[in-house]
């Protein structure tokens, strides 16, 4: 760290990404949950004719990629933006709808980067505790009158809330922004973009990296009703109005274009998952229930610490967490039925 970073040491702690190693031909990679499947032959034909004219910049306004959402979920354009992954609109939805009036409020296990946008921002929040079963629970954000942040389905710990908690927590927190990250929803939880016209207070974030086999290509999407997207817009356009580059969006649009292919790669995975569940619990293991794309499970006989780096002796990649409450645990992506089996073979050697 240089003299001259305006942040003092332990002011801020960056969000660590699972492990990214050069050489992926020989590994089994299962921890950081991107999608076994390639993307459509539609896609690369896109970005290969996108890539003729990237010497002019991308639309700005992202017209054709805000067209396509609309027509698969049933809205107009003015309902959606867009973001160089789901992170940036976490971190414009900070900087749009956190102050120090309001602050923010999470659970204390979920994903890293709103405990990082929260210090990069300075909010004052409330960090709420998941109960012994790792479940959210939707009493404990009634009327908290906070920006609320929840993953839903969650991680690392796979559980989802249902639509009904979801609106219970909406309309408790009228006067409040409550953003529904749900980055892994077409894995099997209910997805709460029909709830955007009904409240104003809803802002949806979605991404391409998890079910649409694009985490490469960065491209999230926002979704609430026009006056919220005009703020996210409002705060993108200050910070990068070119934030998805010309062949993303190009990518994107072909994506939605073959959206039939995704979701039926998301069946897939949520049916190697139960297999995967069902047989590590022959295997002595105790999984919580999943709606994502993967398991958080554990052992009585050999730690989380020592699950993932027996794994990884024998090139396979699962991520583990060193922090209390769940260092037992390791969070295993689903990948291919061959994939699985392969992974069940290696836990069976270590146990």
């Amino acid at each position: 760290m240089s003299k001259y970073f305006s942040r003092k040491p332990g002011e801020l702690q960056a969000y660590v990404p699972g492990e990214q190693p050069r050489n992926i031909q020989s590994l089994i990679k299962l921890n950081t949950n991107e999608s076994p499947y390639p993307p459509a032959e539609n896609v690369t034909k896109a970005v290969l004719k996108a890539t003729n004219k990237a010497n002019l910049y991308c639309d700005p306004t992202m017209l054709a990629v805000r067209q396509q959402l609309a027509s698969v979920y049933g809205l107009t354009p003015d309902h959606f933006t867009l973001g160089n992954g789901s992170d940036e609109l976490l971190s414009f939805a900070f900087l749009a709808f956190c102050n120090q009036a309001t602050g923010a409020a999470f659970a204390d296990i979920t994903y890293g980067f709103y405990k990082v946008l929260s210090r990069l921002y300075a909010t004052p929040t409330d960090i709420i505790p998941l109960d012994e079963q790792f479940c959210l629970v939707p009493e404990d954000y009634v009327g908290l009158h906070k920006t609320i942040f929840i993953a839903n389905p969650n991680a690392p710990t796979g559980r989802a809330l249902t639509l009904a908690q979801i609106e219970q927590i909406l309309v408790s927190n009228p006067d409040n922004v409550v953003i529904i990250d749900q980055a892994y929803v077409d894995f099997g939880a209910e997805c709460a973009i029909p709830l955007v016209e009904k409240y104003d207070n809803l802002l949806v974030i979605n991404t391409f990296s998890k079910s649409r086999s694009f985490a490469g290509g960065r491209v999230g999407f926002a979704v609430a009703q026009p006056s919220l997207i005009a703020d996210l817009e409002t705060i993108r356009n200050s910070i990068n109005p070119y934030n998805v580059n010309a062949l993303s969006q190009a990518a994107a649009c072909a994506i939605l274009e073959n959206n039939d292919y995704y979701m039926q790669n998301c069946a897939i995975i949520a049916q190697n998952r139960e297999y995967l569940t069902e047989q590590l619990s022959a295997l002595g293991f105790e999984t919580l229930p999943s709606k994502t794309n993967f398991i958080f499970t554990k052992h009585a006989s050999i730690s989380g610490e020592q699950l993932y780096l027996g794994l990884k002796e024998k090139a396979i990649l699962v991520r583990y967490f060193n922090a209390p409450r769940i260092r037992d645990y390791c969070r295993i992506t689903i990948g291919t039925k061959d994939q699985m089996d392969a992974l069940i073979n290696a836990i069976k050697s270590l146990i």
